[in-house]
């Protein structure tokens, strides 16, 4: 596509791990477009994702309440000359071509093609996360088979390079990076002795995704032995209650928690302060390796192959991402249907492990 555009609208993505997923396509976009203007469009939800970041040049959000209609009619007086659509909904492309924006750029599919100037064939190397059937998980159990893999190129960080290059982006993959100004304020929550260690017990997407509580426990009063480590428990409104079971067994000198009690800033801030991050695969854990930090991660019913932290396949990652040899892995599911067997053979002993080998590169 040769025409430059001058003023591009990024339609954002819903997710908060999506929408870091989606960072390296934004960086390879502003190196192929230097003088174009960016302005995001995102989720209320996520606006402060992007505060105190030198992303985008402007940020307009929406409620949910709001339909594609009124979303477009007030993009309309924006001037875009062109948009890339990130998610695949209809929705979207709606709100795009409500906008009259000349140039929309977006993945076909979903009944949208038409809505689209430029509908983009998914990727050939593109994995759906089909949630696994009943009798897909006893065929594969039954048949002692190894948990499935993924080539690097099946990673979602693709899918939205392959958007970009249709702007004129290079789709060499890079990590995500929150790219702060300074402005951004200092953390403030423990005056503690490092190292810092956070935790993120909870998973907003479902059961499936949590290691077990009380391994978070074992692990965090070894690392409290052993390391004099000050764990931060961090995580949104819903994870309070495991948040909570968690400090309540632990030393009261050796925890913050702060679980539900930080705006995303301040989330990014907290993240950013620590050491490494043991995490369940969650928004937070792609914040938390964004921002610079190392992350523990126990993976099970998902593939860190499609949605993994940094960069796929990356053999100097300073991340340390736990992979279950169950046969049914990886499910996709929310709530598991059997025993739960995938993030249970992952032990506190290798969490520990993987904790420490993470401080020791730092020492």
């Amino acid at each position: 596509m040769s025409d430059t555009p001058q003023n591009l609208l990024i339609r954002g993505v819903n997710w908060l791990g999506d929408a870091i997923m989606t960072l390296p396509a934004i960086m390879r976009l502003r190196e192929a477009l230097p003088t174009t203007r960016f302005t995001l469009l995102t989720d209320e939800k996520l606006a402060g994702l992007w505060e105190h970041t030198a992303h985008f040049d402007h940020v307009l959000t929406f409620a949910k309440s709001e339909s594609p209609f009124v979303i477009g009619k007030r993009l309309k007086p924006e001037g875009f000359d062109a948009a890339l659509i990130l998610p695949n909904s209809l929705r979207t492309a709606l709100e795009a071509w409500h906008a009259d924006i000349s140039r929309r750029i977006g993945y076909a599919g979903n009944w949208r093609s038409p809505l689209l100037t430029h509908a983009i064939a998914p990727r050939p190397e593109a994995i759906p996360m089909h949630k696994r059937v009943a009798i897909d998980i006893e065929f594969r159990l039954i048949n002692h088979l190894q948990p499935q893999t993924f080539p690097a190129t099946a990673h979602h960080i693709h899918q939205y390079l392959h958007l970009a290059q249709h702007l004129g982006a290079s789709t060499q993959p890079l990590a995500p990076q929150l790219k702060r100004t300074g402005d951004v304020p200092a953390f403030s929550a423990t005056k503690q002795p490092r190292p810092y260690i956070g935790l993120i017990a909870g998973a907003e997407y479902g059961p499936a995704k949590r290691w077990p509580t009380e391994y978070f426990i074992e692990t965090a009063t070894q690392l409290i032995e052993q390391r004099r480590a000050h764990m931060l428990l961090l995580g949104g409104s819903g994870d309070q209650d495991i948040a909570t079971e968690i400090a309540d067994a632990l030393p009261g000198d050796h925890h913050t928690n702060l679980t539900g009690r930080t705006t995303l800033p301040e989330l990014v801030t907290a993240l950013a302060a620590c050491d490494a991050v043991l995490t369940n695969d969650t928004g937070p854990m792609h914040v938390a390796a964004a921002a610079g930090t190392p992350v523990i991660v126990p993976f099970g019913s998902t593939s860190p192959d499609l949605t993994g932290p940094g960069l796929p396949d990356d053999p100097n990652s300073p991340h340390q991402l736990l992979r279950t040899i169950a046969d049914c892995s990886p499910c996709f599911l929310r709530k598991c249907p059997i025993d739960f067997r995938c993030l249970k053979e992952i032990t506190p002993t290798d969490t520990v492990a993987a904790v420490k080998r993470v401080l020791d590169q730092q020492a």
